[in-house]
C-alpha cells in the first residue's frame, strides 16, 4: 500500500509546493527573546546558517548558550505570549517566522521533526505506545488504523526494539530509558520528515546506551536521506557525526566550521575551552577533568564588549569594550568571534602577558601580608 498525505484542511497553499533547488533549511539573524520582571532575556540573538539535505549540523554549547531554545524558535514551539522573535526562517524558501499554528501542524512530522531531551516527560504517560505512534501517522496520513498499527510496528522493529507487536500495549513507564529513547526516534521519523532535530538525546541515558541511540539516529538520517540538527552540549559527540558543527555562547554563534576544520583549526577560546572539557581516553585514571571558569553572562543585562572575556584566559582591553563580529578563517566556511584568536601569535602574547599580569598580582598579595 502506498502512502498518500491527506490533503490539508487548514489555508496553508503556500506550504504545498516547493523548489528543491537551494538549501533545505535557511536561516538569517534569527532573534528570540523572553519578556522577564528584569528586562528581555535575549535567548537566541542573530543566528545565522543553512542546512542542506541530507546534510547535519552540530549546535554546542553549555546549558543556557541558547541552543534549544534555538531549535524550538525553528519549529515554532514557544510559548504563545511574552516571546519576541525576528528574523528569517526558510524552509524549502518558504518562511516560517510569521506562519501560524494551523499552517506549522502541517508542517510537524511531516517536513521537520524532534528527538526531545527527556522522553519520559515527552511521551504521554497515560497513553499506549501504540496509540502515541499512530496518532501522527492518521493525522497526515491517508490510510486506515489497522495499517497505521502495522507501521507503528515496523517503526519500532527498524528503531531496534524487540517484540515490537507487545510494545504498541505498554505504557512509557514500562520501558527502560533507553527504549523510551527510541520510541521518540520512531515517532519523529514516522511520517518522514525532511529535517530532524534531536536535542541533548542522550543526556539521561548511560554510556554504552548513548553510543547505541546516536549511531541509530545517523542510520536513520542516513536511510532516509534526512537533514539532522543534533543539539548537544558535548563536542565530542559531534565529532564524528555532523558536517558543520556551530559553537553558540550567550545565544550567538562564536565559532561554525565544517567539522574537521573545527576540531584542527579551532579559533575561539570558547571552543578551545570545550575541547579541553572532553575526557581523555589515554589520561591516567582519577586525572581531573578540565572545566570552564567562571559561569555563563546574564543574558539580560549581558557585560560589554565580547560575551566571553569575563572567562578568557587571553583576554584584553579590546575584548572588553568591542564586541567582534563573525570574521571569515583561512578555510571556507570557517567563521569565529574573536580579536585574538586560537594559535595565532597575538594570542600567545596576551596569554604570556596575563599570566606575568597574575604573577606580578601573587606577589604582590604575599608581600602585603
Amino acid at each position: 500500500m502506498s502512502l498518500r498525505r491527506k490533503k490539508a484542511s487548514a489555508p496553508s497553499d503556500r506550504f504545498e509546493s516547493a523548489p528543491l533547488d537551494g538549501p533545505l533549511l535557511e536561516v538569517k539573524d534569527l532573534k528570540t527573546a523572553f519578556e522577564t520582571g528584569r528586562g528581555l532575556a535575549r535567548a537566541v540573538d542573530g543566528v545565522s546558517f543553512s542546512l542542506e539535505r541530507g546534510r547535519t549540523i552540530g549546535i554546542v554549547g553549555e546549558s543556557g548558550s541558547g541552543k534549544t531554545v534555538l531549535s524550538r524558535s525553528i519549529m515554532g514551539l514557544l510559548p504563545k505570549g511574552g516571546v519576541e522573535r525576528s528574523g528569517s526562517i526558510q524552509f524549502e524558501g518558504r518562511e516560517l517566522i510569521n506562519a501560524t499554528n494551523d499552517e506549522l501542524r502541517q508542517l510537524w512530522g511531516s517536513q521537520m521533526a524532534m528527538v526531545f531531551q527527556d522522553p519520559m516527560t515527552s511521551l504521554n504517560p497515560v497513553m499506549k505506545i501504540g496509540n502515541q505512534i499512530t496518532e501522527g501517522l492518521l493525522f497526515h496520513l491517508d490510510i486506515d488504523k489497522k495499517y497505521a498499527r502495522e507501521l507503528a510496528v515496523a517503526l519500532l522493529q527498524s528503531v531496534g526494539i524487540p517484540e515490537a507487536p507487545r510494545r504498541l500495549n505498554e505504557y512509557p513507564h514500562q520501558l527502560s530509558g533507553g527504549m523510551r529513547q527510541r520510541v521518540m526516534i520512531a515517532l519523529a521519523i514516522a511520517c518522514g520528515p525532511k529535517l530532524l532535530f534531536a536535542d541533548e538525546p542522550t543526556t539521561a541515558l548511560d554510556v554504552t546506551v548513548q553510543a547505541q541511540i546516536l549511531d541509530l539516529l545517523q542510520e536513520q538520517q542516513r536511510e532516509r536521506f534526512m537533514a539532522m540538527i543534533l543539539v548537544t552540549h558535548d563536542l565530542g559527540v559531534v565529532a564524528g557525526r555532523t558536517d558543520e558543527i556551530a559553537v553558540m555562547y550567550a545565544g550567538r554563534v562564536v565559532e561554525k566550521a565544517p567539522t574537521k576544520v573545527l576540531f584542527q583549526k579551532t579559533r575561539h577560546p570558547y571552543t578551545e575551552a570545550l575541547l579541553r572539557s572532553i575526557p581523555k581516553l589515554n589520561a591516567p585514571s582519577h586525572s581531573r577533568l578540565s572545566s570552564i571558569s567562571g559561569r555563563p553572562p546574564d543574558i539580560v543585562n549581558p557585560p560589554t564588549g565580547c560575551k566571553f572575556a569575563p572567562r578568557c584566559p587571553y583576554v584584553q582591553p579590546r575584548c572588553e569594550a568591542e564586541e567582534p563580529p563573525l570574521l571569515d578563517g583561512d578555510t571556507p566556511g570557517h567563521e569565529y568571534r574573536c580579536w585574538i584568536p586560537v594559535g595565532t601569535a597575538e594570542n600567545r602574547a596576551a596569554l604570556e602577558a596575563n599570566q606575568r599580569a597574575g604573577n606580578e598580582s601573587a606577589m604582590a598579595m604575599i608581600g602585603s601580608v
